[in-house]
């Protein structure tokens, strides 16, 4: 729904940047934040949410696809569902991710990433693309067929980045491969952010790449060298280092509601972000699927490829952020900035999106007293609702 006019949201509790605030209305206007205040002035509508609360709307920044369709498709229509199904579970933003493929469809992804980049879907807006996949290492390669893997060169980068047409943000890389710190410096100067990940590097390894400029640790503890007393491995590394940003997948099952706590307890709430690592099986039943080039079968909502490692997973981030409060006891307003406020610093676009302060993009997720989703508003227009809260908005329509 396109909203022209100036309208006020009231409801029960507003997780805004500095805290939660209760009873309080934010006038949207322009789709920006133009006020949060306890009294509405007369004339303009309000859009009363009764018991729900206000969000930041939500970034994943590392999704593959959504019910049935997949980035690798390198069709539109695809990104285009995914982005619908997003918008249902308060996503505003999303980097679109690839997978290890052939060559040829990886630059036809890139490309059709782009070209959404450029001309943005009606749900959650394409903020860039990720690259996981093609240079990593076998030995903690997970979903990734080796077959396709390639040599982390200049002239392989600049074909994906050139594919891209400007979209690619975030580059994911096994550090131990030959030229891997020349690249990592190289990727800063394009404003390409490296992250580490499907890797066996060790401590030392992990150490001279993020001293390099890598950014932090892809989907932490999964995909890389563990912890030992004797090598704290790759994980250590970007767990220890405290300008390592580090993703993490909270449905219960890539991570130990232990290992959760220890992540935010060497984190803090600022280097620490929910992804979904959502595959195509997301809001779809159990069931056999494909990722990348490899067959994934979906069992009570956990995804295994045929040799049993973790592929990716059907999780949204509204469960993310109760995951985070029930298992590791994180604070439900840094919870819900790990889905939001966090992934937008790290992507360098916090001074528009990622928290309800004034002269922010008014893109919020409305929802009830368990997270469930409600409504998204993106810019101040509707672009998803159930039917209940859609009625509540449908004063602005008339």
């Amino acid at each position: 729904m396109q909203i022209t006019a100036d309208y006020y949201l009231h409801a029960k509790q507003i997780y805004t940047e500095h805290g939660i605030e209760t009873e309080k209305f934010v006038l949207i206007q322009n789709g920006k934040i133009a006020e949060l205040t306890e009294h509405a002035s007369a004339g303009i509508p309000i859009v009363d949410l009764g018991n729900a609360s206000i969000l930041p709307g939500f970034l994943d920044l590392h999704i593959h696809g959504r019910e049935g369709c997949d980035i690798m498709d390198a069709k539109r229509e695809s990104i285009d569902t995914i982005s619908n199904s997003l918008a249902k579970h308060g996503v505003v933003g999303f980097l679109a991710t690839t997978v290890t493929s052939t060559w040829e469809n990886t630059l036809a992804a890139f490309s059709t990433i782009g070209e959404a980049y450029q001309n943005q879907p009606e749900g959650a807006q394409v903020l860039g693309a990720y690259n996981e996949g093609l240079f990593f290492t076998e030995d903690h390669k997970g979903a990734h067929d080796e077959k396709y893997f390639l040599p982390l060169t200049l002239a392989n980068i600049d074909a994906i980045i050139d594919a891209s047409q400007g979209a690619l943000k975030v580059m994911a890389l096994a550090p131990e491969l030959p030229n891997s710190d020349d690249i990592i410096r190289y990727l800063v100067t394009k404003n390409i952010k490296p992250m580490l990940g499907h890797t066996n590097a060790n401590y030392q390894q992990t150490c001279d790449a993020l001293h390099a400029g890598a950014c932090g640790g892809v989907h932490v503890f999964n995909g890389m060298k563990g912890i030992h007393h004797r090598d704290p491995g790759t994980a250590g590394a970007v767990l220890l280092d405290k300008n390592a940003y580090v993703e993490v997948i909270a449905d219960g099952v890539h991570l130990h509601p232990a290992i959760l706590d220890m992540i935010y307890r060497l984190k803090g709430d600022k280097k620490m972000g929910l992804i979904s690592d959502c595959i195509v099986a997301g809001g779809l039943s159990d069931g056999t699927y494909r990722l990348g080039m490899l067959d994934v079968e979906v069992v009570d909502g956990i995804a295994r490829t045929q040799s049993g490692s973790l592929a990716g997973s059907t999780l949204t981030l509204e469960k993310a952020i109760v995951n985070l409060i029930k298992l590791a006891n994180i604070p439900p307003l840094e919870a819900v900035h790990m889905a939001s406020l966090i992934p937008a610093s790290f992507l360098g676009v916090d001074d528009s999106l990622g928290s309800i302060a004034l002269g922010k993009r008014a893109c919020f997720a409305i929802v009830d007293d368990d997270f469930t989703n409600q409504a998204t508003i993106i810019d101040g227009n509707l672009v998803f609702a159930d039917a209940k809260t859609s009625k509540k908005f449908s004063q602005l329509s008339q």
